[in-house]
C-alpha cells in the first residue's frame, strides 16, 4: 500500500524519560489528522506541505516561493473553487496567462477534485464558447481584458466567471483567494477519476476533449521522474506555456514529484533565458527554443557547461540542430514524443545514444506498435505505418464523443495516434508524419518527411514543409513550402537536387518561398493552414 493512500496522518514525538532506577522509558505522543485519498494531490502537493525548499524562483530578480507556501496558496484556490459551488467531477475552464497563480489554480482543482480545463490564450471568444458549451464547465477564469467579450457567453451558458490578470497578481479571483483559509479539505478521488480535460488542436473537424485521469498524469510523471533522473537538486528553466501538456504536466508534474526547483519564465525571451541559464540544471523546450539559442553568439559551451539535461519535444527537431547544438555546447539534446491524449510515450535514453531524427524507445510500461492503417495488422520490421500506443498514460477517451473514441481507442487498449512511424532494428522509433499529411498522388503514397529531409539539406533552405494539394489529373500533387536562410536561395537548384535524390512522383510540382511557416503555440507547423491557403493552386 502506498503511504499517500492512507486515510490518516500520524505525527510522532518521542521523549526519553529517565527514572530513579535509571531505566529508559519511551513516551510516544501522536497527533492524528484525517485526510481523504487523492492519489494525484497526495503525490504532487501534499508531500510538500512542510517543505521549505524553493519551488518557484527567479535568481535574477531575487524572487522565490517555497513549496510549503505554494501548497498553502493552492489550498486557498481550492477553497474558493469549493465555495463557488463546484463539486468533484465538475469542470473549471481557465484561459489565463502563465503565472504562479495559474499553477496554484491547477493544484487547487486537483485538491478539490474539480476537472481542470486549460485553454490556449490565443483562442477567440467564439472558440472559448465552444469549449465552455462542450465541456459543460461551471466556472471560467479569464483575463480581465476578455471579460466584456466573455461575460455574455457565460450568461448564455449558465457559467460563472472570475478574472485573473496575466501576471496572476490581480483580478476578482485573487480578491477571493486573499480572504480564503490556507488549508482546505481534500476531495476523495480514485486513480480512474478525471483530473484534466485537454482539447486537441482540431486540425480536422471540431476539437475533441481528451479525458485524462489521475492515473494518466501520475503514472507519466513517475516514469519521467525516474527515467530523466530528476532530483530535488535540479533547477528547471521553464519557458513553456502551461495550457498544454508539455509545460503543465510533463515539466511541472515531474518537478513536483522530484521536489525540484523551477525558474518560471512567462515565455521564451532569448535574452532572459541566456541570463538565467547559469542558474539552471535542466531545460525543456520546443525546437524553436534551441534554434533561437543557437542564433546567439553568447550561447556557447561555457554558458551550458553546468547543465545536466536539455529536452525537446512537441515538434520534430532537425538533425542539423542536433549536430550544431552538440558542437556548440557539448550537450546532445534528448528528444521525446508525446501527445495530448497520452502525455509522453517514448524518449531517447538518458544514458545511451540519443539518436538524431528519432524519438527513442517506448517509456517503461508503455507499448508501441506499427500497424497497417487498412487492416490494423502489424507491419514488417522497418516499414512505415500508423503508430499505436498502450499504457497507463493513455487517456480515457474523448469527452461526449463515444463514436470517435471507439474509432481511435481500440478495445484492447491501444490508441491509434494518427502519426506515421517506423521502428529501426535497434528499437528506436521515428515519427515520419501524420496520416492526414500522407499524400496520395496518382495512386502512389508519398510521405512528406522524406521530401522535407532532402529540401532541408539544400543550400539556402532554413526549413521546409511539404503538403499535398488537389490536382485535376493526379488527385493530389506535391507542393514544397520553403523558408530561406539567406538571399541566395535558388529554387531551380533545389529542384535539380530533388530530381537527383527522389523518384519522379515525389517531386514537388511547385516550390513556394515564405518568410516563415505557420505554427501553433507549441511550435508545430500548421500544415492544415498551408493546405487551405494553396488548395486552389492547380484548379
Amino acid at each position: 500500500m502506498r503511504f499517500s493512500a492512507l486515510p490518516l496522518i500520524i505525527q510522532y514525538r518521542v521523549f526519553c524519560i529517565q527514572s530513579k532506577a535509571h531505566t529508559a522509558v519511551l513516551k510516544i505522543t501522536y497527533k492524528v489528522s484525517y485526510t481523504m485519498p487523492n492519489p494525484l494531490y497526495d503525490a504532487l502537493f501534499a508531500i510538500h506541505a512542510h517543505n521549505d525548499n524553493k519551488f518557484i524562483s527567479d535568481p535574477i530578480e531575487k524572487q522565490q516561493l517555497s513549496y510549503s507556501a505554494f501548497v498553502q496558496r493552492a489550498a486557498q484556490f481550492s477553497n474558493v473553487i469549493q465555495e463557488a459551488g463546484l463539486q468533484p467531477g465538475d469542470r473549471l475552464t481557465a484561459q489565463i496567462g502563465k503565472s504562479v497563480s495559474a499553477l496554484a489554480l491547477y493544484a487547487g482543482c486537483v485538491q478539490s477534485g474539480v476537472v481542470y480545463l486549460p485553454l490556449n490564450t490565443a483562442y477567440t471568444a467564439s472558440e472559448v464558447e465552444y469549449f465552455l458549451n462542450d465541456s459543460g464547465a461551471s466556472l471560467l477564469i479569464a483575463d480581465p481584458e476578455a471579460q466584456a467579450a466573455l461575460t455574455p457567453i457565460c450568461d448564455k451558458l449558465g457559467a460563472s466567471m472570475h478574472t485573473l490578470s496575466k501576471n496572476g497578481l490581480t483580478g476578482s479571483l485573487i480578491d477571493l483567494v486573499e480572504l480564503a483559509e490556507t488549508s482546505s479539505k481534500t476531495a476523495e478521488r480514485t486513480e480512474d477519476d478525471l483530473a484534466a480535460l485537454l482539447y486537441t488542436s482540431g486540425t480536422t473537424g471540431r476539437s475533441k476533449g481528451a479525458m485524462l485521469t489521475q492515473s494518466n498524469l501520475l503514472s507519466n510523471a513517475q516514469v519521467l521522474h525516474k527515467l530523466w533522473q530528476f532530483t530535488e537538486a535540479d533547477v528547471l528553466l521553464h519557458a513553456l506555456p502551461v495550457f498544454h501538456t508539455h509545460g503543465l504536466f510533463v515539466a511541472t508534474n515531474t518537478c513536483l514529484l522530484a521536489g525540484a526547483q523551477i525558474i518560471f519564465e512567462p515565455g521564451f525571451n532569448t535574452d532572459r533565458i541566456i541570463e538565467r541559464l547559469p542558474f539552471a540544471s535542466t531545460m525543456m523546450g520546443v525546437p524553436t527554443f534551441y534554434t533561437r539559442l543557437l542564433a546567439e553568439d553568447s550561447f556557447d559551451k561555457a554558458l551550458a557547461q553546468h547543465m545536466r539535461l536539455f529536452i525537446s519535444g512537441s515538434a520534430p527537431l532537425l538533425a542539423d540542430t542536433h549536430i550544431e547544438f552538440e558542437q556548440r555546447t557539448g550537450h546532445r539534446i534528448l528528444e521525446r514524443y508525446g501527445m495530448t491524449e497520452t502525455n509522453m510515450n517514448t524518449s531517447n535514453p538518458y544514458d545511451g545514444e540519443r539518436k538524431a531524427g528519432t524519438v527513442g524507445f517506448p517509456l517503461p510500461g508503455v507499448e508501441v506498435k506499427i500497424t497497417d492503417a487498412e487492416t490494423g495488422e502489424p507491419t514488417p520490421q522497418g516499414d512505415i505505418g500508423q503508430l499505436e500506443v498502450r499504457g497507463p498514460n493513455v487517456f480515457k477517451g474523448y469527452w461526449n464523443m463515444p463514436e470517435k473514441t471507439a474509432e481511435e481507442l481500440r478495445e484492447n487498449g491501444f490508441f491509434i495516434t494518427g502519426d506515421l512511424a517506423q521502428i529501426d532494428t535497434e528499437g528506436y522509433v521515428s515519427i515520419v508524419g501524420r496520416d492526414k499529411d500522407l499524400i496520395i498522388s496518382g495512386g502512389y503514397n508519398i510521405y512528406p518527411k522524406e521530401i522535407e529531409l532532402v529540401l532541408d539539406e539544400q543550400p539556402g533552405v532554413l526549413e521546409s514543409a511539404v503538403i499535398g494539394v488537389p490536382h485535376p489529373d493526379f488527385g493530389e500533387t506535391v507542393v514544397g513550402v520553403l523558408v530561406a536562410d539567406s538571399d541566395d536561395l535558388n529554387t531551380a537548384k533545389v529542384e535539380s537536387a530533388v530530381a537527383e535524390s527522389l523518384a519522379r512522383f515525389k517531386h514537388p510540382r511547385k516550390l513556394i518561398v515564405l518568410d516563415s511557416l505557420p505554427r501553433n503555440a507549441m511550435g508545430k507547423v500548421q500544415k492544415n493552414a498551408l493546405r487551405e491557403q494553396y488548395k486552389d493552386l492547380f484548379s
